[in-house]
Order: C-alpha cells, then sequence, then structure tokens
C-alpha cells in the first residue's frame, strides 16, 4: 500500500488554483537556478493564454543526489521499476533498443544515462491512463544556461518536453535529504531550445489537469521518498 501522500502539500493543492501572476514564466525559467525560493512553491493554474503551470517542492530525507541519477536512468529498463515507484498509477515503460545500450554501457557517467533518452510510459497522471512520452533532454537543449546552473544551489536536474508539455526537476542539497523542485509548464513543447506554445487561441487547458498532475506529483514522490534509500542500497550502480 501507498504511503499516505505529503499532507502539508496536499493542504496547499486542495486550497485550490494560485494566482497566475504568481506563476514562473516559462521564459524565465533559469531562475530555478537562483537561490531561494519562489513565492509559491507548490500549486498550480490555468494562465490567461490558455496553458497551466504547476509547481510542487517535494523533500527526500535520507537521500542523496548519488540515489537520484542512478533511479533516473534505472527506472526505464523494467516495468516493475516503474510500477513500484507509483503502484496504481504507473503501470508501464519502455525505452529504445539504443538507449537500453546507452544505460547499460559502464563508460558512460550515470548521470548522462538520462539525457538524450524518450521513456514511453503508460500512467495516470491524474486524468486517466494514457500513453505519454517524454523526451528527456540536455539542458542546454531546452534552454537553460549552463554557466548559471554551475554557479547554483542545483546538484543534479532532469529536464525534458512531451508533445503538450515540458517538465523540469531540480535538485538541491537540505539538511539530512534532497529538495525536488518539481516545475510544469502544460501545453508547451520545445523547439529548437525555446518553448513554443501547443494551445491554439480560445482553447484553454482544463483546471482539472493541472490539479491532477500537481496531485500525482505529490502521491508519487511521497512514495519514492519512502522506497529510494532501500531500492539503492540493493541495487545501486546496477543496471
Amino acid at each position: 500500500t501507498l504511503p499516505a501522500p505529503n499532507p502539508k502539500l496536499i493542504e496547499m493543492i486542495e486550497k485550490g488554483p494560485m494566482n497566475p501572476s504568481k506563476a514562473l514564466p516559462v521564459e524565465r525559467r533559469n531562475d530555478l537556478f537562483d537561490p531561494g525560493y519562489h513565492e509559491v512553491e507548490t500549486g498550480y493554474c490555468v494562465m490567461p493564454n490558455g496553458t497551466a503551470y504547476v509547481a510542487v517542492n517535494n523533500t527526500f530525507p535520507g537521500c542523496t543526489i548519488e540515489m537520484f541519477e542512478w533511479f533516473y536512468a534505472w527506472k526505464p529498463l523494467e516495468d516493475l521499476r516503474y510500477k513500484i515507484w507509483c503502484p496504481g498509477d504507473h503501470v508501464g515503460i519502455h525505452v529504445r533498443d539504443e538507449d537500453i545500450v546507452k544505460i547499460k554501457d559502464p563508460n558512460i557517467p550515470i548521470r548522462e544515462k538520462t539525457k538524450d533518452v524518450v521513456h514511453f510510459c503508460l500512467e495516470d497522471i491524474g486524468g486517466g491512463m494514457e500513453e505519454i512520452v517524454i523526451n528527456y533532454q540536455r539542458p542546454e537543449n531546452m534552454g537553460y544556461d549552463l554557466d548559471k546552473l554551475k554557479k547554483s544551489p542545483v546538484k543534479f536536474m532532469v529536464c525534458g518536453y512531451g508533445t503538450k508539455s515540458i517538465m523540469t526537476h531540480t535538485m538541491r542539497e537540505i539538511e539530512n535529504g534532497i529538495e525536488y523542485r518539481s516545475r510544469f509548464w502544460m501545453g508547451y513543447t520545445i523547439k529548437d531550445g525555446k518553448p513554443v506554445n501547443k494551445i491554439p487561441d480560445g482553447v484553454t487547458i482544463p483546471m482539472q489537469a493541472p490539479k491532477g498532475l500537481a496531485y500525482h506529483n505529490v502521491v508519487e514522490y511521497t512514495n519514492l521518498a519512502q522506497i529510494l534509500p532501500d531500492l539503492y542500497r540493493e541495487f545501486g550502480g546496477t543496471f
């Protein structure tokens, strides 16, 4: 059985949508490398242009950056690995044959194994079961400033995009663990390193979509926080 999702974060989500003016504009996504916090670290909303925004700040007591570097490379190689992350919501995952070779290549550093890899996921992120394709990318290919990243408190980041969503997770070390800040810009994709709005004029993403994604994010990462240390002790470094 899954642990109860982090009650503090769920309470923030249940308060209702945040003011869109408090959202981090996709054009200012490099602000994620600034020290400190945004006014809203956990919330969701629909933006005036019809897109949607989700922010969640999960904490992982007793976890390390190395655990996340390994987990993100390890998880797409078997359905079971994806299922145990969030039973019920995560059903299956696979990657291309050439990506399996890359992930298993001992000469490729672990943190490089996540980049330029496409994950084909079957999961429910709040709107029912669906197939989701995530193109995991190098930060510079997503328009992130590598110089700013290197000088920032961010120790590891994972970013990618789908046909209509941009996703970024940045990880910072905090006392006794890791702080995991997620940001989603729904309705966008990336082309030539720049965000492209895919929502037609006059169309608006329904509020339930970002709310459902925010809730799913808390559920899956509450569970991962519980299982990651033991997973890493048993399987860490293997693929």
